[in-house]
């Protein structure tokens, strides 16, 4: 059924080429593009093949050389499309589609390592539970000049008045219509894509924008937030600047972050599970953030999971530093939304805008599925701001690694094959950073030490 439903929307589009993705560790967008025929045979016959190493590739495009979590046969894979994700690539010229792949091996067994099947995993513990998680993410991004030199720093995008803003412009109206042109092209390839995109406003760094998506299913919303990052980037290459998701792009800016709103459903019901019958909090829903308290330290690889994410992660950064909940308080990293009973959610505001998709939203799932089975209790709700307690989380890529080598529950949720080989693609990642000589080092140690 699925060949003649890719065979219908080829031959009704008149397409030209199909890109097969497949998203890595990092989120970043992997391999294949074929012509028609090409990828209809292939599609019947396992031969949309990669290696499954894909899966163990660097932020800086190299396979990671020492780790057991991958055949070191360098073996074969196969991509299978699904066909509820093929759409069109808006931003080419020639009639392109795009379709994202699960990953198998070649006995037909699920590659675990894939971040979409890590989800799919997730997703399928609460299912067998009777449980439908629901989620609608917040992303933020800054539009930036064009930079050639890495070793200078990121200056802000200017937009139609041919000035940089010079401060923050948070919620600006005239300050967001400045980039028109990029906003109005980004909002068509998305309505061109299906994607469920909702408001645009602007945030507190200059040039920086958020875009929130509408709640649904944590896979399709995945899926969205997957293609619309590379629909951000195309739309202002088009207009001759870069869009950033870098968790801390500018030294002295506010982050960009993820948001991930989530609540749970009771397949059979279709009630939201966090509210009682009486709309107070249900024993479920605290459990879901107790167990979100729990956990968040050791899951906070997949939620900041570059060198770069823990710059936003610190005090006086309008980021959370701690795992305290609040209800209606941007300060904690659990917020929970004032609502109706019916769409009851808590806020996690840890995950940077860096994260992949796929795995942030499946590290939060498993930190709030953990605290159901395991009915964990929250500590009370804070008052007042909660920057003015510890800071909690990890400070640096290296401890969050640790405390999720050590949580073995944590582990099993997400997979111990997966674990293992998102480890390893990070530590390889430190340690090429090490070696990078910085410009505060040549600054500061240059002629005074």
């Amino acid at each position: 059924m699925s060949q003649s439903k890719f065979e219908d929307f080829i031959s009704t589009n008149h397409i030209s080429e199909v890109e097969c993705l497949v998203a890595d560790m990092s989120g970043t967008a992997r391999g294949k593009i074929l012509p028609p025929k090409k990828f209809l045979s292939g599609n019947k016959s396992k031969g949309l093949r990669v290696p499954e190493e894909v899966f163990t590739l660097t932020i800086n495009g190299r396979f990671v050389s020492d780790t057991e979590a991958v055949s070191d046969s360098a073996i074969d894979i196969y991509m299978q499309p699904d066909v509820n994700t093929i759409r069109f690539v808006p931003w080419y010229k020639e009639p392109t589609a795009q379709v994202i792949c699960d990953a198998f091996h070649l006995d037909d067994k699920p590659v675990t390592i894939s971040p979409r099947n890590v989800l799919k995993r997730v997703l399928q513990l609460y299912k067998d539970k009777g449980w439908k998680p629901i989620v609608a993410p917040e992303l933020e991004f800054y539009l930036v000049k064009k930079n050639f030199d890495s070793d200078y720093p990121l200056e802000a995008a200017v937009g139609r008045s041919g000035r940089k803003e010079s401060g923050g412009q948070a919620y600006g109206i005239d300050a967001a219509n400045d980039f028109d042109p990029i906003v109005e092209d980004i909002y068509d390839w998305c309505e061109a894509q299906e994607l469920d995109v909702d408001t645009l406003s602007h945030e507190a760094g200059p040039a920086q924008l958020e875009i929130n998506f509408n709640h649904g299913d944590p896979l399709e919303l995945a899926d969205q937030v997957f293609l619309f990052k590379r629909t951000v980037r195309q739309a202002a290459l088009k207009h001759d600047v870069y869009a950033t998701f870098m968790a801390k792009p500018h030294e002295n800016e506010p982050g960009s972050s993820m948001h991930i709103h989530q609540s749970v459903l009771d397949i059979k019901t279709g009630q939201n599970i966090f509210a009682g019958k009486d709309g107070s909090h249900s024993k479920l829903f605290l459990n879901h953030i107790g167990g979100l308290q729990r956990y968040l330290a050791a899951a906070l690889p997949l939620l900041a999971p570059n060198v770069n994410s823990y710059r936003r992660l610190v005090p006086e950064s309008d980021a959370p530093t701690n795992v305290h909940w609040a209800i209606d308080n941007r300060t904690v990293s659990l917020r929970v939304p004032s609502s109706d009973p019916n769409n009851l959610r808590v806020e996690n505001r840890v995950a940077g805008a860096d994260t992949n998709p796929y795995l942030a939203f499946a590290a939060s799932l498993a930190c709030g599925y953990l605290g159901m089975i395991e009915k964990l209790k929250p500590s009370d709700p804070v008052t007042g701001s909660a920057y003015r307690y510890a800071h909690t989380l990890p400070i640096s890529l290296d401890e969050a690694l640790d405390k999720l080598s050590y949580t073995k529950a944590l582990r099993m949720v997400l997979g111990e094959q997966f674990s293992e080989a998102y480890r390893d693609v990070k530590y390889q990642e430190m340690q090429h950073y090490r070696r990078v000589i910085s410009s505060w080092e040549r600054e500061f140690l240059l002629l005074n030490v």
